[in-house]
């Protein structure tokens, strides 16, 4: 698929547009842009032009959409349990990375993440415990290796949020070097990777993680 010509929007500009959409939505308010329309999804009928790109948890709580405040083709989502990385989730980043020129990707957690605490308690109590299928288990032994550590400290009262930041931070890593495409692109200073973890409880979503050479002056 070629890129349709677009305005280009930079990896700094874009993560501002998240930072301010999630405000908006924290505030309780929502933009006209957010508001799908006939007319927004005839114009996207042609081709998509999205101006980032978010890797997140499949938890029916944690809509990216919304949780920016953004509209028909602004995004382009991939979601799976837990926020994993695996070959088919690096081949949709790739895509969409060239295929529309979008410069920024964001890794995002959240709280109270069934697919981490779930390892957590599988590490704690034994490999198979309350693993309903070895397709489970998968999710569970991609974030193992981040969440080892933590798990073996034992019950400490802030595990979870560490846990959680870990398997982000794992998972960005994945992408940064574990693709050619994108690590060509970060290269070249086209591309950044950065994490977030969504907050449930407040509707915030707080960035981290972020390569000082892609953050605006």
């Amino acid at each position: 698929m070629t890129t349709k010509a677009r305005n280009k929007v930079s990896h700094t500009e874009a993560l501002a547009r998240l930072q301010a959409g999630n405000n908006r939505f924290v505030q309780n308010v929502r933009s006209v842009e957010a508001m799908g329309s006939r007319s927004q999804r005839d114009a996207l009928v042609r081709g998509q032009d999205p101006f980032a790109i978010v890797l997140s948890c499949s938890d029916s709580r944690v809509p990216s959409e919304l949780v920016f405040d953004c509209g028909f083709g602004d995004l382009f989502v991939v979601r799976v349990a837990g926020n994993v990385v695996a070959a088919s989730i690096v081949g949709s980043i790739e895509f969409a990375a060239s295929a529309f020129g979008t410069e920024l990707v964001v890794v995002m957690g959240h709280t109270n993440c069934g697919a981490v605490a779930a390892t957590l308690d599988a590490l704690a109590k034994g490999k198979g415990a309350n693993i309903l299928s070895a397709n489970i288990g998968d999710i569970v032994d991609r974030i193992a290796p981040a969440v080892f550590e933590i798990a073996r400290a034992g019950n400490e009262p802030n595990a979870m949020k560490v846990a959680t930041r870990a398997n982000v931070r794992a998972s960005a890593n994945h992408l940064r070097h574990g693709s050619r495409v994108i690590e060509e692109r970060i290269a070249s200073g086209t591309l950044a990777v950065v994490g977030a973890e969504y907050a449930l409880e407040t509707g915030h979503v707080d960035f981290f993680d972020i390569p000082k050479s892609y953050v605006a002056a």
